[in-house]
């Protein structure tokens, strides 16, 4: 006998919503409003760095060494801008202010097609809905301005919960909230290891999203891939009973 399926979880970025522009065009946007003529391309490839390094520097927003999300992103935007020779730290300090609050505006975010519908329709069917996404706090309001946010009984992001996807233990927190065993849960996301390997390692039902068919790992059976979050109601439907 399966255990029916109780709650669905959900990754956010790159599964419902995505970056609108990208992050070197952001940026420039940012730089021209104090006056200053960067190129978007430069900029992009800046902030890659500086994002590495953080990342791996300072994990999970630094949350172990003291930092908090803000505090990370404004480092990693004057990292990008000081690789681009601007040197004024007023400046600097002006412009990281800005992208950090920016970054809650829905016209920096593109909902996916999909996604409204098929968060109605896993409702409908009864299922109970939930967030484990590695973002830091502003996630609740950027999903609010994006008119996602009532579909959820609640949000974890690794920010707040002081630990990041792959670790199981972030997994674990959403299950308490559910209240319901790893059997009666299902999870949805884009990412093979954050998503996909991590919430089955706990016994979730994970699911992958590959909207540009560009997953080629084999140990992925064909029924536990999506191409578009449509497909993923009529799947959800099939272990519920």
């Amino acid at each position: 006998m399966r255990a029916p399926l109780r709650w669905v979880l959900w990754d956010v970025k790159d599964t419902l919503l995505k970056v609108r522009a990208s992050v070197g065009e952001q940026y420039c946007k940012e730089a021209e409003r104090v006056g200053l003529n960067l190129s978007p391309v430069e900029v992009e490839a800046a902030f890659r760095q500086a994002y590495r390094h953080h990342s791996s520097r300072y994990p999970n927003y630094g949350i172990a060494q003291g930092l908090d999300g803000r505090s990370w992103w404004m480092r990693v935007v004057r990292d990008t801008f000081c690789q681009c020779r601007v040197q004024d730290p007023a400046l600097i300090n002006t412009m990281a202010h800005n992208l950090y609050h920016n970054f809650c505006n829905a016209e920096n975010w593109e909902v996916f097609p999909d996604s409204q519908k098929t968060l109605e329709r896993c409702s409908s069917l009864g299922l109970e809905l939930g967030v484990v996404s590695n973002f830091d706090s502003r996630l609740e309001e950027i999903l609010r301005v994006c008119g996602l946010l009532s579909h959820f009984s609640f949000l974890i992001t690794s920010e707040e919960a002081g630990i990041a996807k792959p670790s199981p233990a972030i997994f674990d927190q959403a299950l308490q909230k559910c209240g319901v065993l790893a059997a009666n849960v299902a999870h949805i996301g884009d990412h093979y290891v954050n998503d996909y390997l991590a919430s089955r390692s706990v016994g979730i039902h994970g699911f992958l999203l590959d909207r540009h068919d560009k997953h080629s790992q084999p140990d992925v059976p064909q029924e536990h891939r999506l191409s578009s979050l449509e497909e993923l109601p009529s799947l959800l439907q099939q272990h519920m009973h």
